[in-house]
């Protein structure tokens, strides 16, 4: 897999990238001004329960809200404190849910396990582990890391991808972690690797971040003892695949397309084409998780947008509230017309800054109104834009006529429950018509109706 040629997919978009604002911005520890953090109880898999009660004392690392059952990941204390309040807050997606508010009280007492050999240790001990860690996807789905790790029977996983395209506008966090801990990204690709029985990895770049093969090249020739044969690394079991910058390359589906020229069947995952795709975020968690025993408790993200004086890569605990951030460390312009959580292609348009930072959230930006799109939608002309932008290959006209006539078996026949929310149908339509708020809300009725099907059994 020679990082020489570039590797692409058909149909997407390409946006104005934005991703100067703060590339070139190194990684910043901070804290909240009000050195108080609230968590959301549950951050992927199952729902959790808090088992701290307010007024109880917590070490940074400490497991606060946890459930017992496999598709669940525990919630850790990102500070050490005071437990002030167990609460309903209102989170990214603006949906509402139960937090523990924690005020920090200056203590470095921390609660980390102990270090454990990922190379030396049994496969159940490192699920085991990367549970215990509270690992889940930080590329934006939350999906517990240890079931990932863990795909069924008869699946055998050939390859890891190392996710670090990073197609969103504006966000820069992969590019940053890559050139600030390539040596931790190659070793938790490394321990997937292991975990999976994998003999092969690929850090998978758009070809507007070649500026970090070298450095990746450098990590990859470390952890393999320097036997590397040929400069981009592909002498070893780590290799460098790098793909088209367009939008959306980080996607699951289009990512192994362009790296593997292997499709995922409809409803099916990487693991049915023998392979396991993780963020690079994600895994700089499984090393720290190995290494020095620390959950995922600290979230790196980028802080950018025009109505942002200065953007920002920052590193913070999680549950970090946005608005504790302004304007000690995040000093605004006036004119802000938009907050996001995540990037403005799938990201959530937010009501105001008072939302914690949680493990998934890559980003906050701050946009003006000239970055954004505020106009009313017009009638689909069925021009058919839609589907020349669309990566899988789907026919969103056609989805949306479904939807709108109510009829979710033939939405669902047309692609509903496969389209991935990428957005580039919305970016292209001329209508402005809002495709992707369609598409969830569809999907959710989908659900609910499966769900209760289901339950009349």
């Amino acid at each position: 897999m020679s990082c020489m040629k570039t590797h692409t997919f058909k149909g997407g978009i390409h946006p104005p990238e934005q991703k100067e604002l703060s590339e070139n911005y190194p990684i910043e520890n901070v804290m909240p001004s009000t050195n108080t953090v609230c968590i959301p109880v549950t951050m992927g898999g199952a729902p959790n329960q808090p088992i701290v009660n307010v007024g109880d004392i917590v070490a940074r690392g400490q497991i606060i809200a946890k459930n017992d059952a496999f598709m669940s990941a525990p919630v850790h204390a990102s500070v050490s404190g005071v437990v002030k309040k167990i609460e309903t807050r209102v989170l990214t997606g603006n949906c509402e849910a139960p937090c523990i508010v924690i005020e920090a009280n200056g203590s470095d007492t921390t609660s980390f396990m102990e270090p454990l050999d990922p190379f030396t240790c049994s496969k159940e001990e490192a699920l085991k582990r990367v549970k215990e860690a509270g690992i889940v996807g930080m590329g934006g789905a939350a999906f517990p890391t240890h079931v990932k790790l863990n795909p069924p029977p008869g699946k055998e996983i050939e390859y890891v991808l190392a996710n670090a395209a990073e197609c969103e506008p504006y966000l820069t966090i992969d590019d940053r972690t890559i050139t600030e801990k390539a040596d931790q990204v190659i070793d938790g690709t490394r321990i997937a690797m292991q975990i999976l029985d994998a003999p092969k990895g690929i850090i998978c770049l758009e070809d507007n971040k070649t500026k970090l093969i070298p450095i990746l090249c450098d990590a990859i020739n470390k952890a393999y003892g320097n036997n590397a044969t040929r400069p981009d690394g592909t002498g070893n079991a780590i290799t460098i695949c790098v793909c088209q910058a367009k939008y959306p390359q980080g996607g699951e589906k289009n990512l192994v397309l362009s790296a593997l020229n292997r499709e995922i069947p409809s409803g099916g995952l990487p693991a049915d084409i023998g392979c396991v795709i993780q963020n690079v975020g994600t895994l700089v968690a499984i090393s720290e998780a190995f290494r020095i025993g620390k959950p995922l408790i600290d979230r790196c993200l980028t802080i950018s947008g025009g109505a942002v004086e200065t953007a920002k890569n920052l590193c913070v605990p999680v549950g970090t509230l946005v608005g504790d951030l302004i304007p000690e460390i995040i000093k605004l312009k006036e004119g802000v017309a938009k907050i996001i959580s995540g990037g403005p292609m799938m990201g959530f348009a937010m009501p105001n800054a008072a939302f914690p930072i949680a493990k998934n959230t890559s980003g906050v930006l701050f946009l003006t109104k000239n970055e954004t799109h505020l106009v009313d939608e017009d009638p689909c002309i069925g021009c058919g834009m839609c589907l020349d932008v669309c990566s899988c290959r789907l026919n969103p006209v056609l989805i949306a006529r479904s939807l709108k006539a109510n009829n979710i078996p033939m939405a669902v026949k047309y692609g509903l429950l496969d389209c991935v929310d990428c957005g580039t149908c919305a970016y292209v339509c001329p209508a402005h018509v809002r495709l992707v708020q369609r598409f969830r809300i569809g999907k959710c009725i989908c659900r609910s109706q499966t769900a209760t099907k289901q339950g009349g059994k």
